[in-house]
């Protein structure tokens, strides 16, 4: 009689064990069918080259007088110049903004004739004005900025950065790539899927990229982790990526 009891609990542990296969198995399985977040992967990508709409040029030019009245009265003189430079080339009042003035009272060093430095003594003052220029007309922005030279020919002293070139429908264009990409990614996957004999389940992560907008063309700018943004150059490209996870079954 305790042999038989000892066969049915032998037997009993055997099928306890087999069932614990079993489970361990599907839970394996289901692992690998990416329930448990381990799931079919892909990088999905979009890029569209597209031309600037808006051109922006930033300057100052300063000026220098004995009295502050001079050099506010030079500095009017100068302001004048600039303005009706830009008018002879096509802007108008609404594209042109000239920021508050600047005044700077200077000082200069005074030695002894022995070398012995005695303190300071007034220089007069100068006076900087800032500027901005910004059109949808991004050819003449480019051109105002490349011919400044007669500005500076007339006496203006005048600093200038160069041109910064933008696109005012940067969002539409984005959601445009995010769907590009999306797509891309999920086709990606379903190729994946195919060729290793399953389907794709549910979708498990998406996860967005930064966006990268380089000069068109350029070899040597490089994309940023945080995301590279070109204002230098009138013909731009924009970038994106989309990772997606996907179950498979």
């Amino acid at each position: 009689m305790k042999e038989y009891k000892s066969v049915i609990i032998t037997c009993i542990a055997g099928i306890c064990a087999i069932i614990c296969v079993l489970i361990g198995t599907g839970g394996l399985k289901e692992a690998k069918l990416g329930r448990t977040g381990e799931g079919l992967s892909a990088t999905g990508s979009a890029s569209v080259d597209f031309e600037s709409d808006l051109a922006v040029w930033r300057g100052s030019f300063s000026v220098r007088g004995n009295t502050s009245r001079e050099a506010y009265r030079e500095i009017e003189k100068n302001a004048d110049l600039v303005k009706k430079y830009f008018e002879e080339n096509g802007v108008t009042a609404d594209e042109m903004t000239f920021y508050s003035v600047y005044i700077r009272e200077l000082t200069k060093e005074i030695y002894s004739e022995e070398g012995e430095y005695m303190g300071y003594e007034d220089d007069g003052y100068e006076l900087t004005q800032s500027f901005a220029v910004s059109s949808s007309d991004v050819g003449k922005i480019t051109n105002i900025s490349n011919e400044c030279t007669q500005l500076i020919n007339s006496g203006v002293e005048i600093i200038s950065d160069a041109p910064e070139y933008y696109y005012t429908k940067l969002d539409e264009l984005k959601l445009q790539l995010i769907e590009e990409a999306t797509k891309n990614a999920k086709e990606r996957i379903d190729i994946m899927a195919q060729n290793a004999g399953c389907q794709t389940g549910d979708l498990l992560t998406a996860n967005l990229g930064v966006f990268q907008i380089t000069g068109a063309y350029s070899s040597t700018e490089e994309y940023s982790y945080g995301g590279t943004f070109n204002t230098s150059a009138k013909d731009k490209t924009a970038s994106i990526t989309v990772r997606l996870n996907y179950t498979v079954r």
